[in-house]
């Protein structure tokens, strides 16, 4: 073998190694995040001509993996669409049958695909997860804009986004006599743990 096969298989070799290297650190970077669906409340607010009508609905469960250093994220946040009420049976009724077609559609959830920002213990942070909303049987893209805290492994979170229901496919309510806002807001605000983070980040 002459001299430079030697060094170009050499230069191979060193670069193959801190290839696998850079993967393995990659690897070992992933940062897990599970909510707790008994400390995690989700309210909605739809508007009408009338009044305001406030709701909830309940986490059936989440847990997101991502990795720092790539930002790629998976996992999933599971609602349980039929726990949606606003403290009125007859109108969580028709909600549940007409609008959310529950019995049909039970669930929505929420594919994380990509984090943006910094996570590190102490104060609060602002961080921006993009990924997918299946609702109603169909995906939407969507986009959450975080504040989060990290006080050891204990994690919360908060998030505000809106819904717009009915270009999502879903029935419009208003009447005559009465005007529904087609689209609905909600607020999130979770609890949970963290695994995997450096606590010297």
């Amino acid at each position: 073998m002459n001299s430079a096969l030697r060094k170009h298989c050499l230069l191979v070799a060193i670069l193959s190694c801190f290839a696998q290297m850079g993967w393995a650190q990659s690897s070992a970077a992933k940062v897990s995040v599970h909510l707790d669906p008994q400390k995690t409340e989700i309210h909605w607010t739809l508007g009408t001509t009338l009044h305001t009508v406030h709701g909830t609905f309940r986490l059936k469960g989440g847990v997101m993996t991502f990795n720092p250093a790539t930002a790629a994220a998976e996992g999933e946040f599971l609602v349980d669409v039929t726990t949606g009420e606003s403290g009125n049976s007859s109108r969580d009724s028709k909600m549940q049958k007409e609008v959310l077609e529950s019995g049909k559609y039970p669930q929505a959830f929420f594919h994380p695909v990509k984090v943006s920002g910094e996570l590190k213990p102490g104060s609060p942070q602002n961080v921006t997860v993009d990924g997918t909303f299946n609702i109603h049987g169909a995906d939407h893209p969507l986009t959450l804009q975080m504040t989060v805290q990290l006080n050891g492994t204990g994690a919360s979170a908060t998030t505000h986004f809106t819904i717009p229901y009915v270009a999502w496919g879903m029935k419009d309510e208003s009447t005559f006599l009465l005007k529904v806002d087609k689209e609905v807001t909600v607020d999130v605000t979770a609890q949970g743990t963290v695994d995997g983070l450096s606590r010297g980040r």
